[in-house]
């Protein structure tokens, strides 16, 4: 969302009033999404340990052999953290980057088989090569060296097009399938919201590509002339969380304008609706597109308002937290500073909607769960941290 991500101010509605309003007026335009459950207090404490201090803005989080981190930092830095917490120097190799504003150097992942190759993946906002200052997303593939100082073989397997003039919605959460394939989420670059609902550019989408570069198999099929191959879905507006579920399914959460903040299932070839359709508004008030549902749009799963603006996420599937949280869906909220658990039913619909932590102070930009099987969060600040979450 992105203003979202500085002040709200005049958002001063309660949420409970605020979501039986729109869901109202969604049932007058004839929506087919119900209210969305009520954020409360969490039934059961939870608290945070800090393994790491120090980061700058970081922005993605992996993990790595015998108890180490590899974490981002938007200003473009790349870190490997100890298991003891001590941040290693900044990783040499990384591509020129375009940091700031919401650009910068942004998430990372290892690849499925990174103990045999080392190979990792990160996005980031890549500037114009013409000293323009245009700039978009762009997915890049790595080795990281053996004494894990540097990047080496760094190959950009895809660039958002078109690069535009702009420092915000970069999307850029990315996710690898059960096949290596990668899906890559990109915002709309804010101005150019309309984009989003046209399929010869790149803004507001999710692709889906191979790691080696090009359109991965099973994408929708280019049914009209000038669909651009790697698009996945699209009408999206800022998609800062992305997780893989265990039937495989893509699950991402999205920034709204103004309330109206989304949790969606993406599917190949399905249409999202920004800006078509939304649960927000314009900032300072006012409709956006033509209400809440449209035929041959898809409503989501479950959404926020007033907005909670978030980043991160991850189903947790290990026994740490014990069986009530097994299944849940974790997000980290930006403007609350907290993290929101969500109950799942046997359908997949959101029963229950609780946040943790919520005088922590610290925005949560990054949820994981480890291989230890614990949740991590980064906090995005000047003086970032590396958490794990403890019940």
């Amino acid at each position: 969302m992105n203003l979202q991500e500085n002040a709200y101010a005049g958002l001063a509605v309660h949420a409970r009033v605020a979501s039986l309003l729109i869901a109202l007026a969604g049932l007058a335009a004839g929506a087919a999404a119900s209210s969305p459950v009520p954020p409360q207090p969490a039934r059961k404490p939870a608290s945070v340990e800090a393994v790491a201090s120090g980061l700058e803005s970081p922005w993605g989080l992996a993990f790595l052999p015998g108890g180490r981190f590899l974490v981002t930092e938007r200003p473009g830095r790349m870190r490997v953290v100890g298991a003891d917490g001590r941040l290693g120097p900044a990783l040499t190799g990384l591509p020129p980057i375009a940091a700031g504003g919401q650009g910068g150097l942004l998430d990372v992942i290892t690849d499925a088989a990174f103990e045999r190759n080392r190979r990792v993946f990160f996005c980031y906002s890549e500037p114009a090569p013409d000293g323009s200052g245009a700039n978009s997303t762009a997915l890049a593939s790595a080795t990281l060296a053996v004494n894990a100082t540097a990047l080496e073989d760094v190959r950009v397997i895809f660039s958002q097009q078109p690069k535009v003039r702009s420092t915000a919605h970069f999307g850029c959460r990315i996710v690898q399938d059960r096949q290596g394939d990668l899906f890559l989420t990109l915002g709309d670059r804010f101005q150019r919201k309309d984009d989003a609902q046209t399929l010869d550019n790149h803004h507001g989408k999710i692709v889906h590509v191979r790691p080696e570069g090009g359109a991965a198999p099973g994408n929708p099929p280019a049914s009209r002339p000038r669909v651009l191959p790697e698009i996945w879905s699209w009408g999206h507006r800022n998609v800062q969380g992305a997780t893989l579920a265990a039937d495989g399914r893509l699950w991402v959460h999205e920034h709204g304008p103004q309330g109206g903040d989304e949790i969606n299932v993406a599917q190949a070839g399905r249409n999202y609706g920004w800006p078509a359709i939304t649960y927000g508004e314009n900032y300072g008030g006012g409709k956006i597109g033509e209400g809440t549902a449209k035929a041959g749009l898809e409503q989501p799963l479950h959404y926020w308002v007033p907005s909670i603006a978030p980043s991160g996420m991850a189903f947790l599937t290990s026994d740490r937290y014990g069986p009530e949280w097994k299944g849940s869906l974790f997000v980290g909220s930006l403007r609350f500073a907290r993290l929101h658990r969500l109950q799942l039913d046997a359908n997949g619909q959101v029963t229950r909607d609780e946040y943790l932590l919520e005088r922590g102070g610290d925005r949560i930009r990054d949820v994981r769960q480890g291989p230890d099987g614990w949740l991590y969060l980064l906090t995005d600040s000047p003086e970032g941290k590396l958490l794990r979450l403890k019940p």
